[in-house]
């Protein structure tokens, strides 16, 4: 049983990821169990090329992000459990949060965030009825987004990223993934707003 499971790694799923394995050292944080599952074939990033993000030198492709992010949180947060070559079939809901089926495996966890892309072909079984066209873009290109308030579809279940509504930029991708990890590690401390920050000793 996961206290988290994020299901995607592209922009918005890895930096939810990070944000999350990232307050390891925090007391309400210690104890939870965190997966992702990186099925990245269809993600954006494959074929990106980035010179308009802060941080980022300019030429960096999506393709190595997507790879040097795995790379970063296997490192850095290796409590964080990388699951590969797996593509999510199936939620369902139990009396304790969720089963996530998968082509190889079934999984539980209390919370689900949904970080995958926003095309017409995303088709996880038990989210059909959240399915609508995407609000940010024109209909003739049939992007969809699951219908939430502030990244929550329902209780326990979380949207980040294109999926969620916003338009198709790395850093507001990224953004809405780190936004869903602070919700999260604000609901693990009852409720009591919480972000991570590391700083340079002086």
């Amino acid at each position: 049983m996961y206290d988290t499971l994020i299901i995607g790694a592209g922009a918005a799923g890895m930096s939810c990821a990070l944000v999350l394995g990232s307050a390891k050292n925090k007391a309400f944080a210690a104890s939870k169990t965190i997966g992702i599952i990186t099925h990245q074939k269809t993600s954006h990033l494959q074929n990106a090329l980035f010179n308009n993000v802060l941080g980022l030198s300019p030429g960096t492709t999506g393709a190595s992000i997507l790879e040097n992010g795995k790379k970063q949180l296997a490192n850095l947060y290796p409590h964080v459990n990388q699951i590969g070559k797996e593509k999510v079939l199936e939620i369902s809901k139990t009396n304790n949060g969720f089963n996530i089926k998968t082509n190889k495996n079934t999984y539980s966890s209390k919370l689900v965030v949904i970080a995958v892309g926003y095309t017409n072909l995303m088709t996880i079984k038990g989210l059909e009825k959240y399915i609508e066209p995407h609000p940010r873009e024109s209909l003739e290109k049939e992007r969809v987004w699951l219908k939430n308030t502030d990244h929550v579809i329902e209780d326990n279940l979380y949207v980040a990223g294109t999926l969620a509504g916003w338009r198709s930029q790395f850093s507001i991708a990224s953004g809405s993934g780190a936004h869903v990890a602070t919700d999260i590690l604000t609901l693990w401390n009852n409720g009591k707003h919480s972000k991570v920050h590391d700083k340079i000793n002086s």
